[in-house]
């Protein structure tokens, strides 16, 4: 992750072990007392860290703040290729990318959350690279579009628009966090998302593509769940 922020420290790999180790204290403390309240001092303590070894991997608190929240974004950049790397067919890279996105959300909450408080609180420069990152993680949800569109499966429509539509569908999923995460899983979320995003944009094609693929998926986790159960069975039956 080239961020430019400077470290005393030159061993890559101890770089990157202790500066997820302060960006994990730091996120759980901004989100709960907030950015300018919280100290260095909090998140050395938090981190059962010295102050000082912090200012070995970061010259100040905004440091910390700019590196939680690119590690987020660079996340959705690593995450999204992965989950379409075996994927040919354009509504399935579509569902793929959409749902790849969720779940980095889901594992990153507060961070998100975060990043939606606290992202005026860098300086220009670094809000702009911010922007810029959003951006190419944009691109990787826009090409999945305008793929669907040139197979036929969606409408001519504002591929910008609908990608800011997903996009913060996914980011509510840790902004309303309170409600939707006591009513359904992340999963759920995706399935129940995307039907509702799909109906004004899918042509008849995408719309008999699409529910081949939700079929499909129903049916790969139906399986996998009578397989999951044999396996406790067999598991009960070896400890009796």
């Amino acid at each position: 992750m080239a961020t430019g922020v400077k470290s005393k420290v030159e061993v890559p790999e101890l770089v990157e072990k202790r500066r997820k180790q302060i960006i994990k204290a730091a996120i759980s403390l901004f989100g709960k007392r907030g950015y300018h309240v919280t100290t260095i001092r909090d998140v050395a303590i938090r981190a059962k860290v010295s102050i000082g070894l912090i200012y070995q991997y970061v010259e100040d608190k905004e440091d910390v703040l700019f590196l939680a929240l690119c590690e987020v974004l660079d996340s959705y950049i690593r995450e999204i290729p992965v989950a379409l790397a075996e994927l040919r067919d354009p509504m399935a890279r579509f569902h793929a990318a959409v749902k790849a996105y969720c779940e980095v959300i889901d594992q990153n909450v507060d961070a998100t959350v975060l990043a939606y408080r606290e992202t005026k609180s860098l300086r220009r420069e670094r809000r702009n690279l911010i922007k810029q990152k959003e951006i190419e993680t944009n691109k990787l949800i826009a090409a999945c579009i305008e793929d669907c569109i040139a197979a036929g499966l969606f409408e001519r429509i504002d591929v910008e628009l609908f990608t800011y539509q997903i996009v913060l569908f996914c980011h509510a999923w840790a902004l309303k966090a309170w409600r939707f995460g006591a009513m359904m899983t992340v999963d759920d979320y995706v399935a129940r998302g995307i039907g509702l995003m799909l109906n004004p944009v899918v042509t008849a094609r995408g719309k008999r593509d699409y529910d081949r693929l939700v079929a499909s998926q129903a049916a790969r986790a139906g399986a996998s769940g009578r397989l999951r159960a044999a396996a406790a069975i067999r598991a009960k039956r070896a400890a009796d």
